[in-house]
């Protein structure tokens, strides 16, 4: 497939139209079976030049805020807008219900001020919960369920500032808890749900099961996920919505660099490339993983052995070390793959690095470009 990109400058990004409509298709496939609405968590993968495909197998999209809420109004608007934020805005409330379907709240006390003009605005307005169960280990980052979480009511919180007249404006109640985990953690979590608002839910008219599920990877037990969903479904007599990200564009993209040097440090050979993990892909920092590289290893499977970083000042702008067949060399093109989602709606300009083109590649191996990034986007961001 290399020969694909050949002629691209880098770095520069490439989603694989080919691999969105597989992926696309299971999560249509789950919808077909259980009755499940499943939403695009926008806040994983923007790109909206693929919204038009998408709108065809997905019910709609969720948003983070006001400008996420916007543009899945504007790009899918056939569907269906669901918003969660950890705390609403005063100056920006009125302008969010124009785009809005779903309004989800964080606390109790923002029902309380927002809920009703909501309600009167014609939305579906809900609640997020916390059920207080982690199911993941080593990355407390991104578990709404640590200890002393901001995100979420606990049944504690809830029992101390709910009443009746804030429950009848309730709709529906959403649970986030998942990173990146397979139905099993959703089992168990939909448990615990269950013991601590199982006296709601057949209040409501609707669940929102949130976002983490993994299910287009290969070995998600999509089957299992299929019984949960139509057991929630036929037990509470709600309309249950999933809104994965990551699942939408699971290795559906690529980022593409060169090499522009290979220095030595202490028998450590290091290749620096023109892409940066600090501003092109910032989850490798963040989460911290080492993301896949077409014909190499982050493993010592082979000879020649290299650690990969970016051009910028910051020491640890570091992608990870890999092995190789070959030994690599200034202007060799190396290939990132899942690079579709948390990059393009995540990377930055730090130290002036440009932000990298996008490319969409077709089903018949052409690719078109789809913006022009250049000089102005990093000055305009900084002033006038």
């Amino acid at each position: 497939m290399n020969g694909i990109f050949d002629g691209l400058k880098t770095p520069c990004y490439v989603i694989d139209e080919a691999k969105l409509l597989k992926n696309a298709e299971v999560l249509a496939s789950v919808m077909s079976h259980t009755g499940c609405k499943i939403l695009l968590a926008q806040k994983a993968f923007s790109n909206y030049d693929f919204y038009p495909l998408l709108s065809g197998y997905l019910a709609g999209t969720e948003a983070s805020g006001l400008y996420e809420a916007r543009l899945g109004k504007e790009e899918m608007p056939e569907g269906e807008v669901h918003v969660f934020c950890g705390a609403y805005r005063d100056d920006e409330f009125d302008e969010l219900l124009k785009y809005a379907d779903h309004i989800v709240f964080n606390s109790i006390h923002q029902l309380a001020k927002f809920g009703r003009k909501a309600e009167s605005a014609g939305k579906s307005v809900g609640l997020r919960i916390n059920p207080e169960c982690s199911t993941q280990e080593g990355h407390e980052i991104y578990d709404p369920c640590a200890r002393g979480s901001r995100l979420g009511v606990t049944r504690s919180v809830w029992d101390k500032e709910m009443t009746p007249k804030l429950l009848e404006l309730l709709d529906g109640l959403h649970f986030h808890t998942l990173c990146e985990q397979n139905s099993d953690a959703l089992e168990v979590t939909v448990r615990a749900v269950e013991e601590k608002f199982g006296d709601v839910l057949p209040r409501m008219k609707w669940l929102n099961m949130g976002g983490g599920h993994h299910i287009t990877k290969p070995d998600y037990d999509v089957n299992k996920l299929e019984q949960i969903l139509i057991d929630t479904k036929t037990k509470w007599g709600v309309q249950v919505y999933l809104e994965p990200g990551e699942a939408v564009a699971l290795n559906a993209g690529y980022l593409l660099t060169h090499v522009l040097d290979v220095v030595e440090n202490q028998d450590v050979k290091i290749a620096i490339l023109d892409a940066s993990a600090a501003c092109h892909m910032p989850d490798v920092i963040e989460m911290p993983y080492t993301p896949p590289l077409r014909g190499a290893d982050s493993k010592d499977t082979k000879p020649y052995r290299y650690r990969l970083g970016g051009p910028t000042c910051l020491s640890g702008d570091v992608i990870g070390d890999y092995s190789f067949d070959n030994e690599l060399k200034e202007g060799d093109l190396l290939v990132f793959e899942d690079m579709a989602i948390y990059t393009t709606c995540k990377n930055n300009t730090f130290n002036g690095m440009p932000l990298p083109d996008i490319y969409r590649l077709k089903a018949d191996g052409s690719t078109e470009k789809l913006t022009n990034f250049g000089y102005g986007d990093f000055k305009h961001r900084l002033g006038s």
